[in-house]
């Protein structure tokens, strides 16, 4: 099983930047595509970058030049968002997603728990 540890959120005024870490743990054969969600009480969660385990990106239209997602060079389970530009329209909880092969070689997709980001106007 794997578990998620997100950590990286608080408040900012507009204009400022933030950074989201997630670190992956447990027992699993890989990790493959790790993501970042978010989700607002008005909103449906939506889809705010992902990294495939060969560092392909995609963002969504409203993040792309603003955010930047990453993992780890050293250490594939550990993803990061840098936040920049952030407007009050970016505040939401903010959910790390990963689609991992447990050692079963069955595909689990994990959810972290969620960290609050807050941009002030």
């Amino acid at each position: 099983q794997v578990q998620l540890v997100e950590s990286g959120g608080g408040l900012v005024q507009t204009g400022g930047s933030l950074r989201l870490s997630c670190a992956a743990s447990g027992s699993f054969f890989s990790i493959n595509r790790m993501s970042w969600y978010r989700q607002t009480p008005e909103k449906q969660r939506e889809l705010v970058a992902g990294i495939t385990s060969g560092g392909s990106t995609n963002y969504a239209d409203s993040t792309k030049g603003r955010f930047t997602i990453s993992r780890d060079s050293r250490d594939n389970t550990k993803m990061y968002l840098q936040m920049n530009s952030l407007k009050p329209e970016d505040t939401a909880v903010y959910y790390c997603n990963v689609k991992s092969v447990g050692i079963n070689k069955r595909e689990y997709d994990v959810w972290g728990q969620g960290t609050q980001v807050t941009v002030s106007s």
